[in-house]
């Protein structure tokens, strides 16, 4: 750097290397950096009349890109016990939904370094009740290197403003394409695991619950202020507990089901565990008195069917709801639209019926008409003889779907968080120093241009060093069969088969945006091939490559050596099915293998659930052995 400085080194052009700024802009990424650079400069004035100086003579933070790098189309399967009790009511068995992964990279240095990350969850208007236009923030992840290291005219870090205007941003354009809430577990990472980044800086803590849900909250505050966030309560309060004139059922049919929350995972345990307890109490002979007084808790409750399945509903939210309680102020529900105080349904269109003089009245049109229908004594407010006036409000400007105007953006690294954290584990690509953190990015955004490249780094058979891109000579026969230019030009090889020479960086031409579409729609043709050949039964098919891909099937059936072994046709179908089970969504997919391998990517996702949810339960057990020791 400091050569460039003085004019000794010539700095490689910028048009050579494509950065965070040539990757596909998108709706969303516009609407977040419009609004992100508009409060920049607003800070930044407002830092500067504070210091009474010019505003070019106080630091800002520059050279800021955010880009959505991931935008998929998945589904989540309701968990099979949680269904069984709510079979009777149409309870979905799975709910459709779009990932989206968003970063931020800012140049420092010369260099784009990725310092913040999160993938979200968005349920539209399309989902079945009761995930219908809500939204999850399922992770979120940082690296302490944002330069300026100053504080705001408020006092706080310009980091943190910077991360509250990307989420306040993110939550103003869900607002206006008609969401109508937001879910947060305020979850720290457990010791020693990483969210999105890996390996994080020494000198950067992990917060504890109460810091990280303060951080959120500051985040809310700032939201609520600027009316993009009506309402602010928690998952107890609104769904297990009945507040006021609130007339909703307490069920479990009635909590959002997101991908990899505390809920539904403890939900699935405690009702095996309640299954477990009632085969005991079966075998023992001892169950009615132990029986009656669940029964007559559950009553003392307020729950009044207690037959069936609906009794199972009751004693899982009673079990679900002794758990959550110590740490509800986690669980961070955000509303967008205003909740309706009778049946807490969030309103998105008629008119929503005010009373002036309660705070934080509102009732939907439904609930007006039949308290229309009560005597004066039973309508609003219920603990008083008077009878307060509802005054109505026109509900506008929510869009009667949330249709997203963003293209599907398929990457295979950024899919999941395990599949990003896979390849930076895989590769070293750690956030640790800066000077490693400016590698691990400058080489995510070189897998984000080109998806052709290999994804881990290929070392000689002989010398096991690593080989750079188009250094190389490999065996097309064998697998993972790799010599480095220097072993091959010496002739340290002895190798059966022939040798081909890596093609170079120049050779793929990845880096052009042409070459990437066309390998999207390539993998599409290849993938809908799948499909077609998985359920074609004619002999003579006109369908481009469908014989071929029959043959693959006749092949993976009947080969020995498989491609664990080192088959090519095996690796190349398991390549094909891989790439087909994590985009498919039908339950019933005839093509091979299809329901094995997605089961398989299920059970990964479960382990990391069950850890996360494993490591809450202990910290709690911790804080109330904590609390009872100073008692």
């Amino acid at each position: 750097v400091e050569e460039v400085k003085r004019g000794l080194r010539m700095p490689l052009p910028q048009s050579a290397v494509l950065g965070a700024k040539d990757l596909p802009r998108t709706v969303l990424s516009d609407h977040i950096e419009d609004r992100l650079f508009k409060r920049l400069k607003q800070e930044r004035q407002d830092r500067a009349a504070q210091e009474r100086k010019s505003i070019e003579e106080v630091p800002g933070a520059e050279g800021l890109v955010v880009r959505v790098v991931s935008s998929v189309d998945k589904k989540l399967e309701v968990k099979p016990r949680f269904l069984e009790i709510f079979q009777e009511d149409n309870y979905p068995t799975e709910f459709p939904y779009k990932s989206k992964a968003v970063l931020l990279f800012q140049k420092i240095e010369g260099v784009e370094v990725c310092l913040f990350g999160m993938y979200v969850q968005e349920f539209g208007a399309e989902c079945s009740y009761p995930n219908q236009r809500r939204v999850y923030l399922s992770y979120l992840d940082s690296v302490k290197y944002f330069r300026p290291e100053i504080r705001t005219v408020s006092g706080e870090a310009l980091r943190t403003f910077v991360y509250h205007e990307i989420l306040i941003g993110y939550l103003e354009y869900c607002k206006q394409r008609g969401f109508t809430s937001c879910y947060i577990w305020a979850c720290p990472p457990l010791k020693g695991e990483d969210y999105i980044l890996y390996c994080h800086p020494e000198i950067q803590k992990t917060p504890k619950s109460d810091k990280l849900r303060e951080w959120y909250l500051s985040m809310l505050r700032k939201a609520t202020k600027e009316e993009i966030v009506v309402e602010l309560t928690n998952l107890y309060d609104h769904f297990f507990i009945t507040m006021g004139e609130c007339k909703a059922k307490v069920t479990a049919s009635r909590l959002p089901y997101f991908d990899g929350d505390y809920w539904p995972g403890a939900a699935e345990d405690m009702i095996n565990q309640l299954r477990q307890e009632e085969d005991d109490r079966k075998q023992q002979k001892k169950g009615k008195t132990k029986k009656i007084i669940t029964k007559r808790a559950l009553k003392a409750a307020g729950h009044t069917d207690l037959s069936g399945n609906a009794s199972k509903d009751a004693m899982l939210m009673h079990k679900l709801g002794e758990t959550i309680y110590p740490m509800k102020e986690d669980f961070i529900m955000v509303h967008l639209q205003y909740s309706c105080s009778h049946c807490c349904t969030l309103m998105v269109s008629g008119k929503r019926w005010v009373c002036h003089q309660c705070r934080s009245f509102y009732i939907c049109d439904k609930c007006y008409d039949a308290e229309q229908q009560l005597e004066d004594r039973e309508r609003h407010p219920s603990n008083s003889r008077d009878t307060h006036t509802l005054h109505p409000v026109d509900i506008v400007g929510l869009p009667k779907d949330t249709k997203d105007r963003d293209d599907i953006l398929e990457s295979e690294f950024f899919d999941t968080r395990q599949a990003f954290l896979s390849l930076c584990q895989g590769n070293h690509y750690q956030y640790d120093t800066l000077r490693r953190a400016k590698h691990s990015s400058m080489m995510v955004l070189y897998h984000l241009h080109n998806p052709t490249a290999p994804a881990f780094v290929t070392t000689c058979n002989v010398c096991c060093h690593d080989i750079e891109t188009g250094q190389g000579w490999r065996c097309e026969v064998c697998p993972d069969f790799d010599v480095c230019n220097s072993c091959y030009q010496k002739g340290a090889v002895n190798h059966a088969h022939k040798l081909t020479n890596h093609p170079s960086a120049a050779d793929r031409d990845a880096q052009n945006k042409e070459a990437r579409q066309m390998r999207v729609q390539q993998l599409r043709k290849m993938l809908d091939l799948l499909v077609h050949a998985s359920t074609c039964r004619s002999g003579s098919c006109q369908y481009p490559n469908c014989r071929k891909v029959k043959g693959l099937f006749r092949h993976g059936m009947q080969c020995k050596t498989r491609a664990s072994g080192g088959c090519v046709l095996c690796k190349k179908m398991w390549y094909m099915l891989q790439l087909h089970a994590r985009a498919c969504r039908d339950s019933g997919c005839n093509v091979p293998r299809c329901r094995d391998l997605k089961e398989h990517l299920r059970r990964l996702q479960q382990q990391s659930d069950s850890r996360r949810r494993a490591a809450v339960n202990e910290m709690m057990r911790q804080r109330a052995a904590e609390v009872a020791a100073n008692e």
